[in-house]
């Protein structure tokens, strides 16, 4: 139950995806007061700096928190449990795009200390429901013109980056942008008639998708999405075979010792081998993932190395 929590610290209590860097505090008894609503901090190096996140304002483990802690305490080292702090950051791929863009930001792999990824989901491409292209390249070639909008949740969101890409990659291809800030108005732009392409993430589109109002045509992946076995991916609609994948991971602070990150990444690899946590991440359109402490690291950095090239390329810089 306490690790379950953990699990679904990833969620708030209306069951919407966070998207923004979150503060987790694992509390030292289910009384304490340091009780609140999810923490979203806009400087991630915040949680770098101390274990209680703007004081007051941090999720607690409630009934069951102690005891998970306990039970990672007691798998360490009394030297490392010591040392351990009782707070990770829950963020996403925007972190390790923000340190391929910029210096002054945090570098993931540095400043903080890979711990384990959770879910992740691939970018699809949606048009309004009345829509009759099959597939995403057979839109933009029927647009008359080859002129057309394309909508993302912000400059420099790995949505954007995408569309850039892909749509710099197919020659006479005339695309805007169109920024919004958030999936939710990604996707009504497109319902609504005033964008032609949303580039955005199942999570937040499925509801539209599922009601008609709006229709997948591509998705960011080299194979197919189960949720959406219809949807060809890039690669079978004759774009380059580029995957973007949005993902939700843990971080702890830098210098957390080896011992203490490697029983983490075990604890929540457990805790998302749940068949209940796999399926509500699952049909919401997010896909449990698990990477070993090592592995996960490897990818943080492939992913910094990825979206360095993709912001090279085409010229775009993260807001």
């Amino acid at each position: 139950p306490g690790i379950r929590r953990m699990a679904f610290a990833l969620n708030t209590s209306s069951g919407a995806f966070i998207y923004a860097p979150t503060a987790v505090y694992i509390a030292p008894n289910p009384n304490s007061p340091a009780q609140g609503p999810f923490l979203a901090p806009a400087d991630p190096m915040a949680v770098v700096g101390g274990n209680i996140i703007l004081a007051r304002r941090t999720f607690v483990m409630e009934r069951g928190g102690e005891a998970v802690w306990e039970r990672v305490l007691s798998r360490l080292p009394e030297a490392d449990a010591k040392q351990l702090r009782r707070t990770l950051l829950v963020t996403t791929t925007a972190i390790a795009v923000n340190a391929s863009a910029s210096k002054e930001a945090v570098d993931p792999v540095v400043q903080l200390t890979p711990v384990a990824i959770a879910a992740s989901t691939p970018t699809i491409f949606g048009v309004h429901g009345s829509v009759k292209a099959k597939n995403l390249m057979e839109f933009v070639r029927d647009v008359k013109g080859a002129r057309f909008t394309y909508s993302s949740a912000g400059v420099g969101t790995t949505q954007h980056l995408t569309g850039e890409y892909l749509f710099r990659a197919v020659p006479g291809l005339d695309a805007t942008h169109v920024p919004f800030q958030g999936g939710t108005q990604v996707n009504t732009a497109v319902v609504a008639g005033e964008v032609d392409v949303a580039s955005t993430t199942l999570p937040t589109a499925f509801a539209y998708i599922r009601q008609g109002t709006m229709r997948a045509i591509a998705v960011a992946s080299h194979a197919r999405m189960r949720l959406l076995p219809e949807v060809p991916t890039l690669a079978e609609s004759g774009f380059p075979d580029f995957e973007d994948r949005s993902w939700i991971a843990f971080f702890a602070p830098a210098n957390t010792p080896a011992p203490a990150v490697l029983v983490l990444n075990d604890e929540i690899d457990r805790a998302l081998h749940l068949p209940e946590v796999r399926e509500r991440l699952s049909t919401i359109g997010l896909d449990p993932q698990t990477l070993s402490q090592g592995e996960f690291a490897g990818y943080v950095k492939s992913e910094m190395a990825k979206w360095a090239g993709i912001i090279k390329a085409t010229g775009v810089r993260p807001d």
